[in-house]
């Protein structure tokens, strides 16, 4: 038993120090938005899908790009746009025909779904059906065409930007689509001091090179590690009595039933569970504490907290309700102080 838990030991301790090392890899080329890189490696171990939004010039598309570049797994890019169609997604069947019998069939080509990282670049560019040919991939790991399932190679996650929905030819998100996402990660600008090295490094001659230091099979093992860090009653208790008070009709407070029109659904609970999960196991605990919900709870329910005009009005925002629900729900326990 003490040595397979040493063994383990050895093995958690080797993962995170790949970790570390795709932090560096990354932070050759991004400059500050450590937040940012932390909340989308918390998503590629937690085995789900980041939305990023920021406004255009914030590096969102070159962070996904210098991910994909550290680790050693098959990359696409999507380039929505209003006129892209679900096919030019998922693939679509080409006639082919058989040169030693003649005989004609419909072959199936594979779109650029078919990839373990996909980059969903401005997908609120696009209409609500082309965005809606990405629901069956995000939650199933599988694509249906023409009553035919395919599988997609695992690990796979799709990495979306979008630009704020108050910019002209945007397309907002139908909140099932949202729903699909783990994370919900808003980039913001850059200090003083980041905003001046990016202008040193990025218009100098030297570019720096990439390397791959992760591979595919070891962040599936990361995620099977993820799934097995404790969390102990009381906290899943308290996660599961947040979520629950974000929901008008159930919530005792007064600020949620003033300001939100649909709370968040058991989803989100599963979302921020496994979420702190990550967070724990990436700063080498293996246990979660109550400061890693309270640190993935804000781009858990952004999305999922659905605020009513009068809040808009108001410039009330579902982190405004995150923060109030934080503060007021307690954690009812003998053991926890």
């Amino acid at each position: 038993m003490d040595t397979d838990l040493r063994t383990l030991g050895l093995e958690i301790e080797t993962l995170t120090g790949k970790l570390k090392d795709l932090k560096k890899e990354i932070g050759k080329v991004i400059i500050g938005q450590d937040e940012t890189v932390e909340q989308l490696l918390i998503t590629f171990l937690a085995g789900g899908h980041a939305l990023l939004e920021g406004v255009p010039g914030l590096a969102k598309t070159l962070m996904i790009r210098t991910l994909s570049q550290a680790i050693h797994l098959k990359f696409k890019r999507i380039q929505f746009t209003p006129d892209l169609m679900p096919s030019d997604i998922i693939g679509t069947e080409i006639l082919e025909e058989d040169h030693t019998t003649g005989r004609k069939f419909f072959e199936f080509n594979k779109g650029p779904i078919f990839a373990n990282i996909i980059l969903a670049d401005e997908i609120n560019r696009t209409p609500p059906k082309t965005q809606a040919a990405l629901l069956e991939a995000m939650q199933e790991f599988e694509v249906t065409y023409s009553g035919k399932t395919y599988v997609l190679d695992k690990p796979f996650f799709i990495l979306a930007t979008q630009n704020p929905i108050e910019q002209s030819g945007t397309f907002p998100l139908p909140e099932a689509q949202q729903d699909r996402f783990l994370f919900y990660i808003k980039i913001g600008y850059p200090n003083e001091l980041e905003e001046t090295n990016i202008l040193k490094r990025t218009t100098g001659g030297k570019l720096e090179k990439i390397n791959p230091v992760i591979t595919g099979e070891e962040i599936l093992r990361l995620q099977e590690l993820v799934r097995e860090v404790p969390i102990c009653d009381d906290l899943v208790s308290f996660v599961s009595r947040l979520i629950r008070s974000t929901r008008p009709e159930t919530s005792n407070n007064s600020y949620v039933k003033e300001w939100v029109n649909w709370g968040a659904g058991p989803r989100a609970g599963q979302a921020m569970i496994l979420t702190a999960k990550a967070r724990a196991l990436q700063s080498g605990r293996l246990a979660v504490t109550l400061e890693d919900l309270q640190h993935v709870a804000y781009p858990v329910l952004r999305h999922r907290i659905i605020v009513n005009f009068k809040a808009e009005a108001e410039g009330i925002t579902a982190d405004d309700v995150t923060r109030e629900l934080l503060n007021s729900t307690k954690i009812v326990s003998k053991t926890l102080n």
